[in-house]
């Protein structure tokens, strides 16, 4: 990867339907080159997918918490992870080290519906202990890592 991909890749972040005759005017290259310098970015994995990022508050989604939870035993993780799979309003879930096992992010329209999830997340066997953390405002929120080497 060399300096022009990560022009292209920083266009993409910025835009990721920007046509190819606009990434090619933009870094200097023909249409032809820019394509397999795509088309390489996409196989090679560099590029994991492409995707529209849906603004919460257009469907009344304006709640967000991390919740950290801690699990039993290992045993309960299969049946932790089955169940999280099935939860929509759970967007990430991350498997810690540290003083919790996994952290949720979790989306929803108000405090009685989070209510209702974590009620149904603690109720998954195995849980042993969970905190939860509203998020009164986000200060950064970056969807992707930047294409530097």
């Amino acid at each position: 990867m060399n300096e022009l991909d990560v022009k292209i890749l920083t266009l993409l972040q910025k835009n990721s339907r920007i046509s190819i005759s606009e990434i090619s005017a933009l870094v200097n290259l023909s249409i032809s080159a820019t394509s397999d310098r795509l088309k390489k970015l996409e196989s090679s994995g560099i590029i994991s997918q492409y995707t529209a990022i849906l603004n919460p508050e257009v469907f009344n989604k304006t709640l967000m918490a991390i919740m950290f939870v801690n699990l039993e035993h290992p045993n309960f993780t299969d049946k932790f992870l089955a169940f999280i799979q099935d939860q929509e309003e759970i967007l990430e879930c991350h498997y810690l080290a540290g003083n919790f096992d996994y952290a949720l992010k979790i989306v929803t329209k108000n405090t009685a519906t989070l209510e209702t999830i974590l009620n149904r997340i603690k109720s998954v066997t195995g849980i042993q202990k969970t905190e939860t953390n509203v998020v009164l405002s986000t200060v950064k929120n970056q969807y992707s890592i930047l294409p530097t080497n």
